[in-house]
């Protein structure tokens, strides 16, 4: 365990090498913090730091650089989440309740991120998997064919037509949306299946062919939704930090590209709680360079998707970490009343 004086040291590090983007050394720290302690003694600590990993000198200046070790320990023990004022949270709100559907939600989730951090902001949608049945609409577009529209409670909407073998009167129609609704609403899409696997039978003879195909193209929707969609945006963000990326930003833009990576990078969407993955902690060797900070938002305090940044692992954490928390926040808030 470190001692407190040497956790300072290294959150003055961490603080000053963010700000500065230069390695830091003894003198600097001694008269920018005050750590009450001679150079000297700075410069014992610091090399201790460096001896244990949470440091390292990244050429011959005397200056030094915190480690992805280093950044957890900030990150973990240091960093508290910085929260936003009150003018950031108030163009926050301002920003996402302009919001006129899903997609425009999180197209300007991604964008008020992107703005807020500097980083590449990440957003998946919320699964129907996840997601609970606010309303199925059923609508007669001809004789022999429907439209169902499938509305859940994180306001994303379905649609799809279905063609019927014969002639589907209002009154079936109506009968048919009544009794749907009934079985399914606020019920979870995994729950669907089973709680109209009979609603055929207690209709007509006549009608049950159509009811039946409205059933199948209501289960095959949640089938085709079934793969998670992600929205990106910011990357040019990345340029700015050229420098620190030791090689290229080629990996790094290669591994945005492949949803899979963004993925389980984000981690599953039911867990709600702030994560921050640093550096090698990045399973995709691609993204050894970065950094990830990701949370759960949903309605009714249940994660239904997950959103977040990736950036260099020099990154303003308690800064990104807040914007990040209150942005999630916010789009739970917008879904619950949508």
């Amino acid at each position: 365990m470190l001692s407190e004086r040497r956790l300072e040291v290294l959150r003055a590090i961490v603080q000053d090498y963010v700000g500065t983007e230069e390695p830091v050394g003894s003198k600097a720290l001694t008269e920018r913090h005050r750590l009450g302690v001679s150079p000297a003694t700075v410069r014992n600590d610091m090399a201790l730091l460096e001896e244990e990993g949470y440091i390292a000198q990244p050429h011959t200046s005397a200056g030094r650089i915190p480690t992805d070790k280093g950044y957890r320990l900030f990150v973990d023990k240091l960093a508290g989440v910085k929260p936003l004022s009150t003018p950031e949270r108030r163009a926050i709100q301002n920003f996402l309740d302009g919001a006129v559907d899903l997609d425009d939600v999180v197209g300007r989730t991604v964008r008020l991120l992107a703005q807020l951090t500097r980083q590449v902001a990440v957003v998946q949608y919320p699964s129907l998997t996840r997601s609970t049945v606010r309303h199925v609409e059923l609508l007669s577009l001809a004789p022999a064919r429907l439209m169902l529209v499938l509305i859940t409670d994180t306001g994303r909407v379905e649609q799809r037509l279905v063609d019927c073998q014969t002639p589907f009167g209002e009154v079936s129609l109506a009968d048919l949306r009544a009794r749907l609704n009934s079985r399914v609403v606020g019920r979870r899409f995994t729950d669907v299946p089973p709680l109209v696997q009979d609603l055929p039978e207690s209709f007509e003879t006549e009608d049950r062919v159509t009811v039946k195909a409205v059933l199948d193209t209501l289960l095959e929707t949640l089938v085709e939704e079934a793969e998670e969609r992600l929205m990106i945006g910011g990357t040019a963000n990345l340029t700015r930090f050229g420098h620190d990326f030791p090689l290229t930003i080629r990996p790094v833009l290669e591994a945005l590209e492949e949803q899979v990576v963004l993925l389980k990078l984000l981690g599953e969407a039911s867990e709600s709680g702030m994560a921050v993955k640093i550096g090698h902690e990045n399973a995709y060797e691609g993204l050894n360079s970065t950094s990830v900070v990701s949370v759960g938002y949903g309605s009714g305090g249940e994660a239904v998707a997950k959103l977040g940044v990736v950036g260099p692992t020099r990154m303003d954490y308690p800064g990104t970490m807040g914007a990040v928390r209150a942005v999630a926040r916010y789009v739970g808030q917008i879904l619950a009343e949508s």
